[in-house]
């Protein structure tokens, strides 16, 4: 039973496949159909129109011809409508159905006994709609097939005369629609199961990816605190190597929570006219210390074209791309560059790493897949960063390449950015200050993890801040220069909420900083305010400080 199951359900899956039902785009459906019904009909014709031509009654003859120099035009029309006009249009799908099985009808009626092989289209049509359309549309179809023989049957004498033929026809039209049906269902109710494993999966990698990043936030921050102890070089070097290991896991926590933010189809593009050497520029920024570290010269070729993206995805699709090269091609050169492809921009990472085998290449892509080789040392990660390349991309309309030549290196390109002729002007450099502009700063930090809580206050009273620590919503006034929260505040509050307190008791609007371990999306949809940052667990230091000394502080009243 366990094993007819399974057959069943490759069956329903391989005939989704087989009928364009590749995914779940509606538009896919409306064209596949209608290109469908042309290639059919050009096939039809191929029977047809010999058959007729040689047909003794020249009559039933004309009306073929007649027939089938309607439905072309009609078939290449539906084509150009849906192009046109892609999308879910129920009078346009009334319209073609109802016009398919007319005309099969029509064309068994008039061709008699050479036509009846045309009933395995109408099957097929019947077959093709409910898997196109769904259950409903199956049912329709299935009573316009049993319609249809019985209009042959009635207006044909070669039907009438074949009664065995015809009941042969109606238990065909009649059980095959209905077994697709039950696969249909099966199918329905395992894509179910499948999604909501799926869910789940996201559920908890969001989950463990927030409880987790608190503690290694903590960590992060008091191991700031000890570099500025004034320990000896030994003790200094230990403390970097901690550090270290921490921007690895913090890596890792990252990918897992972009995979659970991609999961949940909350991420939409939003695009804008981008310098591209901008974001080029801030990920080597990003990556200099890590790639001198490895021995690895980081270096981009200048490019002055502006496109249309996203700059937060493709900024993020940039550092995973120059990340993995960093990791699996030490002690090389690693360059970033762009080029023109049919009119449209190209980014490309090149590495002059170990290469990638062609039996792993078809699946670098697969989320959690890792290229492994016997004796390879371990280098961490867990296989997330290409994968989350690629859906990214694709969220843009993008498409991502791999070429890669075992002893020679890597190159990963991101190609289909529109390239737009007006350029955009670079945003104003902000204005540089010193550490020691913190010095005095009033800083009132709400966080209700404890720990968290004290590493972020030692680590700010360290610059010089003067620290107004709270684990909740203060209850009273607190004159501040700046509100630094986290967004999960316990007993249903949110950082949303301290802040518009915060700054009703002040009575001026106090600039603030969102530091939390959810998807910084959600947040800032929240709180519907571009002017407040939002850093996300871990903040490393040197962010926290940068967001600090940038954010303009009014005077406080």
């Amino acid at each position: 039973m366990i094993y007819l199951q399974q057959w069943e359900y490759r069956l329903a899956s391989r005939l989704v496949q087989f009928f364009g039902l590749r995914n779940n785009s509606e538009f896919d459906t409306e064209r596949a159909q209608a290109i469908v019904r042309v290639v059919v009909v050009c096939a039809l014709g191929l029977y047809i129109l010999p058959m007729a031509a040689s047909s003794a009654t020249p009559t039933g003859a004309r009306w073929l011809f007649a027939l089938y120099a309607f439905y072309i035009p009609f078939s290449f029309a539906i084509v150009a409508w849906v192009v046109r006009r892609p999308g879910v249009n129920p009078w346009r799908r009334a319209l073609t159905i109802s016009h398919d099985y007319a005309s099969m009808t029509y064309g068994m009626i008039i061709g008699g006994a050479p036509l009846v092989p045309v009933f395995a289209i109408v099957v097929w049509v019947t077959v093709g709609n409910g898997l196109r359309y769904g259950g409903f549309y199956l049912r329709i179809c299935t009573g316009l097939a049993l319609i249809s023989i019985a209009v042959v049957t009635y207006f044909n004498s070669y039907w009438r005369n074949n009664p065995y033929m015809v009941m042969t026809l109606v238990a065909t039209a009649l059980l095959v629609p209905m077994y697709i049906y039950v696969l249909l269902a099966r199918l329905h109710r395992a894509y179910e199961a499948a999604q909501e494993a799926s869910l789940a999966k996201s559920r908890f990698l969001a989950q463990a990816s927030h409880d987790l990043r608190q503690p290694i936030h903590a960590i992060s921050l008091f191991t700031a605190c000890l570099r500025d102890a004034g320990l000896q070089p030994r003790e200094l070097q230990m403390v970097d190597n901690i550090d270290r290991s921490l921007q690895s896991v913090s890596r890792l926590f990252k990918s897992l929570l972009d995979v659970s933010t991609l999961d949940s189809g909350k991420v939409v593009p939003k695009f804008e006219q981008v310098r591209i050497c901008e974001v080029i520029d801030d990920v080597v920024r990003q990556n200099s210390e890590a790639a001198h570290r490895k021995g690895v010269l980081l270096q981009a070729v200048k490019c002055g074209e502006t496109v249309e993206v996203d700059p937060a995805l493709l900024t993020t699709i940039l550092q995973n791309i120059v990340s993995n090269a960093l990791k699996y091609a030490p002690e090389g050169n690693v360059l970033i560059g762009c080029r023109r492809r049919n009119g449209k921009l190209s980014l490309e990472v090149y590495d002059q790493g170990p290469g990638i085998a062609e039996e792993h290449r078809s699946r670098i892509f697969e989320e959690f897949y890792r290229v492994r080789e016997r004796g390879d040392k371990d280098i961490d990660g867990v296989g997330l960063g290409l994968p989350i390349v690629k859906r990214l991309a694709q969220l843009m309309g993008l498409e991502v390449e791999l070429r890669s030549e075992v002893g020679r290196g890597t190159c990963v390109a991101v190609s289909g950015m529109r390239i737009r002729a007006g350029a955009v002007a670079p945003a104003p450099a902000p204005a540089p200050k010193s550490a020691s502009a913190a010095t005095g700063l009033r800083v009132l930090l709400v966080e209700d993890d404890e720990d968290v809580l004290l590493a972020t206050a030692s680590l700010l009273r360290n610059w010089g801040c003067v620290v107004h620590a709270e684990t909740a919503i203060p209850a009273r006034k607190v004159s501040c220069d700046l509100l630094i929260t986290d967004f999960d505040l316990g007993n249903k509050t949110t950082g949303t909420e301290c802040i518009a307190k915060v700054r009703e008791v002040n009575g001026w609007k106090v600039p603030a900083v969102i530091m939390s371990g959810h998807d910084d999306a959600r947040i800032r949809e929240e709180i519907a305010d571009p002017e407040i940052p939002i850093l996300s667990k871990p903040v490393r230091p040197a962010e926290l400080r940068s967001v600090l000394l940038l954010t303009t502080l009014p005077t406080s009243s």
